[in-house]
């Protein structure tokens, strides 16, 4: 049997830090927002381990 090695804590951070730059980037009315969307949903999947 494998052993599985979580980095579950460096996905929140890395969620978190995402999820502050997509906010940046909504009140900063930047044209290229929908680039951080898949970064925000790809680490919040692998915090919450879903996969």
């Amino acid at each position: 049997m494998e052993v599985k090695r979580s980095n579950r804590g460096l996905y929140w951070i890395l969620f978190f830090v995402s999820t502050a730059a997509l906010l940046f980037a909504i009140f900063a009315h930047w044209e290229w927002l929908t680039l951080i969307i898949p970064f925000v949903t790809t680490f919040f999947v692998l915090a919450m381990d879903l996969i």
